[in-house]
């Protein structure tokens, strides 16, 4: 039986060697420069999912023939984990869709989910596992819950990691196995909480502060590598009326995260702060923390363009090269949300 000291140790070491595989493609052998390569993303152009380097035009997508949406790119191994639409609807919460992995290369194709439900918005852990996480449309009440897979998974095998008598959504995740969600879990309240995920004991919610939390509401966060900072979609409570009928207009993030305080200070607007009604979504970041890249219908509502933010001299960038195709969910390189 294992011991609470080997189960931190073998975690210890999964965290070190997810490390150490990350940085791989930058150690030189001795006498020889250290050459970074391109900074690389994955991301959604025409309903196909791509992979390449920022700012050059696309080559062969990874997936065709179909609708795929929102990579998320592992920590460690080159995979990438998406959602596929089989059911289409006018209001987004009816579709119906399967979560899927995908290597960078275009192998291992494999379904974690079999189409019957809505599954929206899958990541991965950063505790050395690489389990993909996403989040399923609750039957029996309002919102969505969080469930889990695991790579070379079927369909039937994912967990529920969350009630689904209430809403829970997962953004991200840390290091150390905790989940950032927004939650309204029972006699806590919504908000945006650190999520500790137990077996046999109810999962427990930790709160996380805010001065924006009692403004309105929080979408699409992601935690930086260094867990230092976070950048997410934010919409105020009275644009929050308009979702129904129009893109209210959401406004980007940057700010400090401390993960021992739990809390999110110095916050910056960075992309659509006088709340423009056009869609400005899916911050993530790219190039270690220095930068974010997000998508946005600004200029052209049915071509969204791509955004480099560069957080050093607060200058913005369009990186997409075609302005007729639709590009969406940019997600950096080994830089799970």
């Amino acid at each position: 039986m294992q011991t609470h000291h080997d189960q931190l140790s073998r975690r210890a070491f999964l965290i070190r060697a997810a490390q150490i595989s990350a940085a791989a493609p930058f150690l030189a052998h001795a006498g020889e420069a250290v050459r970074p390569r391109a900074s690389r993303i994955s991301y959604f152009c025409n309903g196909e999912i791509h992979v390449n380097e920022v700012g050059k035009p696309e080559g062969k997508p990874l997936t065709t023939g179909h609708w795929d949406f929102k990579p998320s790119w592992s920590k460690t191994g080159d995979m990438l984990v998406c959602f596929r639409r089989l059911k289409d609807d006018p209001v987004v919460s009816n579709w119906k869709s399967a979560v899927f992995i995908i290597n960078t290369d275009g192998s291992g194709f494999h379904t974690l989910s079999d189409g019957t439900h809505t599954d929206f918005n899958p990541t991965w852990t950063r505790d050395g596992l690489n389990s993909p996480l996403w989040n399923r449309k609750n039957e029996k009440g309002g919102g969505y819950h969080v469930m889990q897979g695991k790579i070379g998974g079927k369909p039937g095998e994912e967990i529920a990691l969350t009630d689904e008598s209430f809403h829970s959504w997962g953004h991200s995740c840390l290091m150390d196995g905790r989940l950032v969600v927004t939650s309204n879990a029972p006699q806590l309240g919504g908000g945006i909480f650190l999520l500790t995920l137990r077996e046999g004991p109810k999962p427990v919610y930790e709160r996380v502060q805010c001065e924006l939390t009692a403004k309105g509401f929080f979408h699409r966060m992601s935690v930086s590598p260094s867990e230092k900072k976070i950048c997410f979609e934010f919409i105020s409570r009275e644009r929050q009326k308009d979702i129904k009928t129009s893109e209210p207009g959401h406004t980007l993030y940057v700010a400090d995260f401390d993960v021992r305080e739990r809390t999110i200070t110095n916050l910056k607007p960075f992309a659509n702060e006088a709340g423009m009604k056009a869609w400005f979504a899916y911050a993530r970041w790219i190039d270690g923390e220095s930068a974010i890249i997000y998508h946005s219908g600004e200029t052209d509502p049915k071509h969204n363009q791509l955004y480099v933010y560069r957080l050093d001299d607060g200058s913005t960038k369009c990186v997409s090269t075609n302005a007729k195709a639709d590009y969406r969910y940019p997600h950096g390189e080994a830089a799970p949300c």
